[in-house]
């Protein structure tokens, strides 16, 4: 049987009423108080956090103007995926084909590829350098592609501690791959050009230039707000157990119980001893005396 939590009496099967027999506290409700203020010490703690993670998103969103502006600068890459990134035209016996290339082309093309074709064509010894470079494309723009989504999505993170760094470094992995897509389809023209004279042209477009251009659109604002001094937050005041919760939580790095405070005296006492827990702790100053005229 367990022990009474009052005195530690132990408890006995024939001892079945809720009063301890030692000290006579009822055992169902003993401590009930301290149990209800404990639960909403924590509820209010994680409130807290919570508001501040909720602040630093909005502050991320329109926390400026700067702020604003980098919502739509970071939206433009995405729009450029839709414009014409190259033109691709075959001509050979019963074909004649000529196409626009842009995100849709793309996502219907791999759709509907034959990898297993295009990786015999890449192991090919006469045209493998060829759709190495064409692959190589194909998978750049799309992984392009997938950083322009994710850095629409991570925006609502710029206020953390790493936001800026990764609002940085996610469009330069872009533009960088943007580039590095422009150049193996520009290199996979001149050999599918050699490889078939007369039967194949193809030519890049204004539309990847654009992308490239949107991507170091975002670079370029992301370093004017962290050279700003970034985005200032504006927290919501938010208390635990009647302290703001700076101060609470600043406490409890202290090792100051807030809420055993709180129960062993009255609660204007209970704020005095904080005050001062606070004050030697080094975490509060102490308020200047007032000088006699």
């Amino acid at each position: 049987m367990a022990n009474c939590p009052k005195c530690d009496y132990h408890l006995k099967l024939t001892d079945w009423r809720p009063n301890c027999p030692e000290c006579g506290i009822n055992l169902v409700y003993y401590g009930m108080e301290e149990r209800l203020l404990a639960d909403a010490e924590k509820a209010e703690s994680e409130h807290a956090v919570f508001q501040k993670k909720i602040d630093r998103v909005k502050a991320s969103f329109i926390g400026s103007k700067l702020a604003i502006a980098r919502i739509v600068v970071t939206l433009l890459p995405i729009l450029a995926l839709f414009l014409p990134w190259a033109k691709m035209t075959f001509n050979g016996p019963f074909i004649a084909e000529k196409s626009t290339v842009n995100i849709i082309k793309v996502g219907m093309k791999v759709a509907t590829l034959d990898f297993g074709a295009l990786l015999e064509l890449v192991n090919s010894k006469l045209v493998g350098n060829m759709f190495t470079m064409f692959l190589g494309a194909l998978a750049a723009i799309l992984i392009t592609t997938l950083i322009s989504l994710v850095s629409l999505i991570l925006l609502f993170l710029s206020c953390s501690p790493k936001g800026i760094a990764r609002n940085i470094t996610l469009p330069s992995i872009g533009l960088v791959l943007s580039a590095a897509g422009t150049f193996m389809f520009y290199r996979f023209n001149s050999l599918a050009a050699a490889a078939f004279p007369g039967a194949y042209s193809g030519s890049l477009n204004i539309g990847i230039f654009i992308l490239m251009l949107m991507f170091l659109a975002v670079i370029i604002i992301n370093i004017v707000i962290s050279r700003t001094g970034g985005i200032e937050v504006k927290y919501k005041q938010t208390y635990v157990s009647g302290v703001p919760s700076e101060e609470y939580f600043a406490a409890k790095e202290a090792g100051i119980d807030v809420l055993a405070l709180q129960l062993n005296v009255s609660e204007e006492e209970a704020m005095q001893a904080i005050e001062k827990a606070l004050i030697d702790a080094g975490i509060r100053e102490a308020a200047p005396e007032s000088q006699s005229e």
